[in-house]
């Protein structure tokens, strides 16, 4: 089965030391919650387990293989999001999709892009550039884009900012369905999800 797993992370920022010492691992159907304060270096773990930050120390491993491993297959069976949505304004909603979909080579026609958008509440707004988008709209882009990309290993930075109760709910919908079926996900979060994490891993204790 294939997992993630950290191995003894450790990561400084300039002169300070953010964690160390940080392992976990998740399976198919688990999900892992980052939490901590502020500051505590949430988004800096994440970005270690995408390969975006090189630790100080430790490893992270796919399928019992080093994650920087090309071989490993694993930058194309994970999916990183962070904390800001990463649209262009200028683009539509269905453009900015596209353009998501292509960096991550995943192919996907208009249709399903279109149904996909309609799915996070989106297809009466789908051509529209996206600064007339709110900011709850601009985010739930980015769950059209989770729900169109095959990836295995969902790596999110707190993903239900901006999104209102019923924005919050889809997102737990569609995490429950890429659980059910065999994805995992770390995700950073101050806010509460169902279904409930398979274990946290707290930051800055």
């Amino acid at each position: 089965m294939t997992a993630l797993e950290a191995r003894g992370l450790a990561c400084m920022r300039g002169d300070v030391r953010l964690f160390r010492d940080v392992s976990f691992s998740a399976m198919p159907g688990e999900w892992i919650a980052l939490t901590g304060a502020n500051g505590s270096g949430k988004t800096t773990l994440l970005r270690c387990l995408a390969g975006l930050v090189l630790p100080e120390a430790g490893d992270v491993l796919w399928d019992s293989r080093p994650a920087r491993d090309t071989q490993s297959g694993f930058r194309e069976q994970a999916i990183y999001a962070g904390h800001a949505a990463g649209i262009k304004d200028d683009l539509s909603a269905a453009e900015n999709l596209r353009d998501a979909l292509q960096l991550r080579g995943v192919a996907a026609g208009e249709h399903a892009m279109d149904e996909a958008l309609g799915q996070v509440g989106l297809a009466s707004r789908r051509r529209l550039p996206a600064r007339r988008l709110s900011a709850g709209q601009r985010r739930r882009i980015g769950l059209a884009r989770l729900w169109l990309d095959p990836a295995i290993a969902w790596l999110l930075d707190e993903p239900l900012t901006a999104l209102d109760a019923e924005g919050e709910a889809l997102f737990c919908r569609m995490l429950e369905r890429h659980l059910g079926r065999g994805g995992l996900a770390v995700i950073a979060t101050h806010h509460g999800i169902m279904p409930p994490a398979t274990r946290e891993v707290r930051l800055g204790t």
